[in-house]
């Protein structure tokens, strides 16, 4: 087998192509022959010891695959070779075989490609958890979502167009919000790149104005940064704030907002529901499901990567400049 290893800490030029002998399920395992690995921004992130997770060097990144099963260890049942399946990994997704729990592997339907699969469970399910778990969005309520382009954020707007909401996406590009509009969503605002204290004032009355009314009952933060106080500003009355990411730096926050609100600053750590609530967790992954079949979403792939250029799709991950979704082929 060949893997995309992290030998050292450091950005996507460290990793390196490596020849590894090919891997036996253990007791409650499968072995997965790789079709299509997701790439997610906690990718960029673990290879320079930056995630939560710090696997033993030395390691592949890649945190979502899916795959053909090839065998089933001792004790696996419901499972057998020539299965298609997706699973979360955490790490080891950028190789040509994977060993993985049986528990974290889900069949998927015979209409779903592969590359889809692999660009589908941590977006939709991060997303899914945020809106329907975290924030009970309802129709008829206005989402905002910031960095609405990427992964995460197309996903959430096609869950929120799901969900009977109102949405407002807002990026950095006119190419970005173009993307978002395309794929449902019903206003975008182009924010700066650089925000000082006149360009908070002036996105949070942009916010307003789009919102209408009282103002945006949930945002759905996956930026961070000097873009979280001018969101909380916009809010209307009981609105709720989804924190689930912080690319441009963990913000401070003034509180007396939340008061002057009555809003809540709800956090999304859907990694560790997944963990804390597996039967919210299959229920979620059925709706996403049922989703997918009915076209309300799909996965919006803007590139796909060999193997061997695992680094280069990670850079196009960190530089943001992917819209919606990137996956490596090996």
């Amino acid at each position: 087998m060949k893997a995309m290893l992290s030998t050292a800490v450091g950005g996507p030029e460290t990793l390196e192509l490596t020849e590894l002998p090919d891997p036996t399920p253990s007791k409650g395992e499968l072995l997965v022959r790789v079709h299509a690995a997701g790439v997610n921004f906690p990718d960029t992130l673990i290879i320079r010891d930056l995630y939560q997770m710090k696997p033993p060097r030395p390691f592949a990144p890649g945190g979502e695959i899916a795959g053909e099963v090839l065998a089933v260890g001792e004790g696996v049942n419901g499972y057998a070779p020539g299965d298609r399946v997706l699973a979360l990994t955490g790490h080891g997704g950028f190789a040509t075989h994977l060993t993985v729990k049986a528990n974290v592997a889900v069949k998927i339907p015979d209409a779903m490609p592969y590359d889809e699969a692999a660009c589908f469970i941590f977006t939709y399910g991060t997303s899914h958890h945020a809106l329907k778990d975290r924030a009970a969005l309802q129709p008829g309520e206005t989402l905002l979502i910031l960095g609405a382009a990427g992964g995460v954020g197309a996903a959430a707007i096609e869950l929120g167009k799901a969900a009977g909401a109102r949405v407002i996406a807002a990026v950095s590009s006119q190419e970005k919000a173009e993307f978002c509009r395309q794929i449902g969503a019903d206003e975008t605002l182009i924010y700066p790149r650089e925000l000082d204290r006149d360009g908070q004032k002036a996105l949070s009355a942009e916010i307003k104005k789009l919102a209408g009314g009282d103002g945006v009952n949930v945002v759905y933060d996956a930026v961070g940064g000097a873009y979280a106080e001018p969101c909380l500003r916009a809010m209307a009355w009981q609105g709720r704030y989804l924190v689930v990411g912080f690319p441009a730096g963990i913000p401070s926050i003034p509180l007396n907002l939340t008061l002057l609100k009555g809003c809540q600053i709800v956090g999304v750590f859907w990694g560790a529901s997944v963990f804390r609530d597996p039967k919210g967790h299959a229920e979620n992954v059925a709706d996403l499901f049922r989703l997918y079949a009915e076209g309300r979403i799909k996965p919006q792939i803007c590139a796909r990567f060999p193997l061997d250029q695992a680094g280069a799709a990670l850079e196009m991950m960190q530089d943001r400049k992917v819209l919606g979704k990137v996956v490596i082929t090996p």
